[in-house]
């Protein structure tokens, strides 16, 4: 039976160029170690970051080149926050800054409360000006969708509009979740797997990306 489930919804991009694929097949891989792990996060994080970013505005400018004047074209004045969840999503960071060096980095610290399994705020700090700015929250696993959920509710608490959601790995109940109570944010996610097992792990997925990130396992 095959791991990939197919999701069809406006609001969900499954990205499968090759490179992405092939990458994400290494780093599913349980003899990858912590430091190619971390190297891979980081290049699947640059990828998905150009293409979440497809959307963004242009407006024309001219620039003298060694032959001539010519009209090109510049971001129009966007603005981006990086937003990892605590603490997994640190490692995809580094990545998308590579793409957009001028973006802001925000921190979001969720855990689970043992009786009432609802996520917690514990740690939050933003870019003041976060509500003018194109957010991407970034997590390598999307399971559950309940920190993800409450990491969006938060960040729209402070003021953020424009949210997209990048993650690595995607279970349908994690996608389904997020879709119900976000409607309009938009999930970039390099694969979507079967289902959680009884742990809320995916399967297949990679794991613990937190520990495997930082050899904590």
């Amino acid at each position: 039976m095959s791991s990939a489930h197919r999701v069809d919804h406006p609001n969900v991009v499954v990205m499968d160029h090759p490179l992405i694929q092939h990458k994400l097949s290494i780093l599913r891989d349980v003899d990858t170690g912590a430091k190619e792990f971390r190297e891979l996060v980081k290049e699947l994080a640059t990828l998905m970051a150009y293409e979440a970013t497809r959307d963004f505005q242009l407006a024309e400018t001219t620039v003298t080149t060694p032959i001539t004047e010519t009209t090109t074209y510049v971001l129009a004045g966007k603005k981006v926050a990086v937003i990892p969840i605590l603490r997994a999503g640190l490692g995809m960071v580094e990545g998308i800054l590579q793409l957009i060096p001028a973006a802001k980095v925000g921190h979001v610290g969720l855990y689970r409360d043992p009786e009432t399994l609802e996520p917690v705020e514990y740690y939050c700090k933003l870019p003041e000006d976060i509500g003018e700015r194109d957010i991407l929250i970034v997590d390598p696993m999307l399971a559950t969708g309940g920190s993800a959920a409450a990491a969006v509710q938060f960040l729209r608490d402070k003021g953020a509009k424009a949210i997209n959601l990048l993650v690595l790995i995607a279970a349908p109940e994690g996608i389904e979740e997020v879709v119900r109570t976000c409607e309009d944010v938009r999930i970039y996610t390099c694969a979507v797997d079967s289902h959680l097992d009884d742990h809320a792990y995916i399967v297949p997925g990679l794991g613990d990306a937190g520990d495997r990130l930082f050899g904590t396992k």
